[in-house]
């Protein structure tokens, strides 16, 4: 197969579970001289990122004309070379880089027969815990019935929740209301359900007050604490880790295995989180996985965006054995849920191995992404 059109488009659409509030992403459409058609996508989350890829993706698009698509990985390197000036260690670049990346490996898969995950070597397990992951935007009992309900009824093993959100929350500023918050939370739950926290942006604490919210949390099980501090804060990092016993997991604003290596290498990473629509695709992925396997750290792959990268995620989730668990958005929403035709769920809190439907194994709705076009 050869590439003949290169397309980016973004859309705009509703999050359900982050309060109805309008995401963004781009996507990455190739088709091949023989009508087949691959998708990718990256995860650029802000109308002015999603127009920059796009020029990005259609000039890059450029090189790759009449390329084959077996040679993914060396059209990786050569685009990642030819950002040697706008690019280095990221930046936009990767966005339009993981998008290519992606949709190649689609099309990789459909011109060998195979699943991605056959292509990285099959499985190593046969599933994996499913976490309920969203953001916390309701009132205090509306979010603790909610967060009970896909635990005990829809059977997800534990929770993730963003703090310092949109809506009437709250959760994050108030440490004497996080601690309740968190109390109640393990009583809906139950016992043994994960709890993870993820700080949120919009949320700034010190040292001092890290240490003291966090230790509280874990009277009541807090199994990982997500990005308490801004990236570059190494030692908070470092003295956060020397106080408390909760997971750290941290790095999802890397983009590249340089990147990773940096946090790896301070010691005070226990899970890193990896978004293939923004690393460089499943080709970046993999690199960073080399290391995170290296380290005897754990890897959790993003999955927030649209099925194109939940996709991959779970392929590379499912092709290493540093992964703890893979998070699902729990409300339906369109980019998971209307964009394909076989959505991906889980079975009672547990993910079993992904689609053996050649490349990402999903029926891209074009009419959805037509929809929802930015």
């Amino acid at each position: 197969m050869r590439i003949a059109k290169v397309t980016p488009i973004s859309v705009a659409y509703p999050e359900p579970n982050d309060s109805g509030a309008t995401r963004h992403l781009t996507f990455c459409r190739i088709e091949t001289t023989d009508g087949t058609v691959g998708w990718g996508e990256a995860v650029t989350m802000w109308p002015e990122a999603c127009r920059a890829t796009e020029q990005i993706i259609s000039g890059m698009g450029e090189l790759i004309l009449g390329r084959d698509v077996a040679d993914n990985i060396a059209i990786w390197r050569e685009l990642r070379n030819h950002a040697w000036w706008y690019g280095y260690r990221g930046g936009i670049s990767h966005f339009a880089l993981s998008a290519i990346d992606l949709a190649l490996w689609d099309l990789k898969g459909k011109d060998l027969g195979q699943s991605v995950l056959r292509m990285l070597g099959g499985p190593v397990r046969d599933s994996l815990p499913a976490i309920a992951s969203t953001h916390a935007f309701l009132t205090m009992d509306e979010e603790i019935e909610k967060h009970g309900r896909w635990v005990q009824e829809d059977g997800y093993r534990g929770v993730k929740i963003g703090l310092g959100k949109a809506g009437i929350t709250r959760l994050g500023f108030d440490a004497k209301r996080d601690i309740e918050f968190m109390r109640r939370l393990r009583e809906a739950v139950g016992p043994d359900a994960w709890i993870m926290l993820d700080r949120g942006v919009n949320c700034t604490w010190d040292l001092e007050h890290a240490i003291r919210l966090i230790r509280e949390w874990e009277k009541y099980g807090l199994r990982w604490m997500e990005e308490p501090f801004e990236p570059r804060e190494y030692i908070n990092y470092q003295k956060l880790r020397g106080a408390v016993n909760t997971m750290l997991a941290w790095g999802e604003r890397e983009w590249d295995e340089d990147g990773y290596r940096e946090v790896i290498g301070t010691g005070n990473a226990d899970v890193l989180g990896v978004d293939p629509g923004r690393v460089g695709g499943i080709t970046g992925s993999l690199r960073i996985i080399r290391l995170v396997e290296e380290a005897g750290v754990w890897f959790n792959a993003h999955a927030w965006s649209s099925a194109v990268v939940t996709s991959a995620s779970l392929a590379l989730s499912f092709g290493t054995g540093r992964c703890l668990l893979f998070e699902f958005k729990p409300i339906e929403n369109p980019m998971q849920h209307e964009l394909v035709t076989n959505p991906f769920v889980h079975d009672r809190g547990t993910v079993g191995i992904p689609t053996e439907r050649p490349g990402l194994g999903i029926d891209v709705q074009e009419s959805v992404i037509q929809k929802y076009k930015l």
